[in-house]
């Protein structure tokens, strides 16, 4: 099967049984026509379309080397700089269509297992079935067009319980046996954005730190379908809205997280990736290149959303016949200033991209580091500055029944702009509420301020992935030295 249709990505969803509840109730029925799901995955539909479409195929796919039918260009290990780019251009397509609103959009995870599967060398010295399950599973993810989410973040009580409790007592997620099926594995998973609208689900804890004879039970990777017994979604509660006038962004971009309980689930033999060997979590991540991998598809993210920020306060600076005042230039003039940071470090990766051991082109990580530590502080800063110029018009925004109500025709009068009718005019103002205001709003920036880690991650990662650090000490130690002697002297 190559590349799926957005129909085809609705009924797939659709036939899984998933154990999956929202406010205390089981959610039966296509997922497709709940109002928690539905907008979003109608969005996802049409990026899945549109990689279909005359217009874009030949951007956005790529023979498969294994069928030869088309399949995701986000799938690609890049082995040139022109793969590097076709790459980015197919990653640009998507992030425009969604805004840069959808953070598990489908090549985020395609970008993941692809990156994996780069360093699945590594796996033959562990276990030669775990390089190979990585392998075909990656190929089947990109031959199927496999919609896919994760689980890598513990609850805080399972991190806690990891380290303090006893292998039998803990409820950090474990593997509680092995048998000739597979093994069983328990325990809990935060954030699975995205985790009841994908297929599958890549697993991949950090491990329980602990010292172990043989195995290391809380070491693994696996992925596996959404709907295999004993595993449970969670869902927090939606932000969304069937109204694209009243909520014009949740209505399409509203991502559901889930927190994923794997209570005894059976993972089949041929879908682990490593087990009991703690040392190939991270070394898994490290030789893969994952981050720099994931960060080149996010920071092509961060520039579909500046720019859409930047649109968005324009318009409503010119809604308000303020777009040449000073104040508003000197905010628009930093959007871009901040946009065009965002492109130069994209370009700078690829420029600097470099062949790694297993023979596929990684981008420059400094760079895109740079960008995943930028974005999260002016982000909140680039929204401050849409609300602050919305003032009072982001708090009186009547909804679309409101206008067709005996209420109208006041509406109407009262609420126009200077050049623009009272509908439209609220409609913008209502897309700048909803991005600064509501709660949509405040999870994305609440997403956007830890999607790659915390504050300290991002930052240690940008530490360690600079290679400078020596030679600019010696260069301060040699100026110092030369100065020291010339006063000297």
């Amino acid at each position: 099967m190559p590349m799926k249709t957005g129909k085809q990505y609705i009924e797939r969803i659709d036939r899984q049984n998933i154990n999956i509840w929202y406010k205390g109730d089981r959610i039966k029925g296509p997922l497709s026509q709940h109002p928690a799901f539905q907008g979003l995955m109608q969005t996802q539909a049409d990026l899945y379309d549109m990689q279909c479409d005359e217009q874009y195929v030949k951007l956005m796919t790529y023979p498969s080397p294994d069928t030869g039918e088309l399949v995701g260009l986000s799938f690609l290990p890049p082995k040139t700089k022109q793969d590097l780019e076709r790459r980015r251009i197919m990653m640009e397509l998507w992030s425009t269509k969604h805004h840069g609103f959808l953070g598990r959009s489908p090549d985020y995870m395609n970008t993941a297992i692809m990156s994996l599967y780069t360093a699945a060398d590594i796996l033959e010295e562990h276990n030669p079935d775990y390089a190979r399950n990585l392998r075909n599973y990656y190929a089947y993810c990109r031959d199927h067009d496999i919609t896919l989410s994760h689980a890598f973040i513990q609850p805080y009580a399972s991190k806690v319980s990891g380290q303090v409790d006893s292998t039998e007592d803990s409820i950090a997620a474990k593997v509680i046996e092995i048998n000739d099926e597979g093994m069983v594995v328990s325990g809990a998973f935060m954030m699975a954005t995205q985790g009841a609208t994908c297929e599958e689900m890549l697993v991949f804890p950090t491990p329980s730190p602990a010292i172990f004879e043989d195995e290391n039970p809380f070491a693994f990777a696996f992925a596996v379908p959404n709907d295999l017994e004993g595993m449970t979604f969670i869902c927090r509660e939606s932000y969304g809205s069937s109204s694209p006038y009243d909520h014009p962004l949740s209505a399409k971009y509203e991502e559901m997280d889930t927190l994923v309980i794997f209570d005894r689930v059976l993972v089949p033999h041929d879908r682990i990736f490593y087990y009991g060997d703690e040392s190939y979590c991270s070394r898994l991540f490290t030789e893969s290149h994952f981050h720099t991998h994931i960060a080149h598809q996010i920071t092509t993210r961060y520039i579909a959303k500046t720019e859409f920020l930047l649109g968005l306060m324009e318009s409503l600076a010119d809604e308000q016949n303020v777009a040449l005042e000073p104040q508003m230039i000197a905010n628009s003039s930093k959007i871009i200033s901040y946009l065009e940071t965002f492109k130069a470090l994209r370009l700078a990766s690829e420029t600097a991209s470099f062949q790694d051991e297993f023979g596929y082109l990684v981008p420059a990580s400094s760079p895109l580091l740079a960008s995943s530590i930028l974005f999260p502080k002016l982000y909140p800063e680039m929204v401050e500055m849409i609300t602050v110029l919305g003032s009072s018009g982001l708090i009186m925004i009547p909804s679309e029944f409101d206008f067709i109500s005996q209420t109208g025709p006041y509406l109407k009068q009262y609420l126009k702009g200077a050049d623009s009718e009272a509908w439209d005019r609220v409609a913008l103002f209502r897309l700048a509420w909803e991005l600064g205001a509501s709660a949509f709003g405040g999870r994305q920036t609440q997403f956007e301020r830890f999607f790659f880690g915390n504050a300290q991650t991002t930052a240690t990662r940008m530490y360690y992935s600079f290679n400078d650090h020596e030679q600019l000490r010696a260069r301060i130690n040699e100026f110092v030295k030369t100065t020291n002697q010339t006063s000297t002297k």
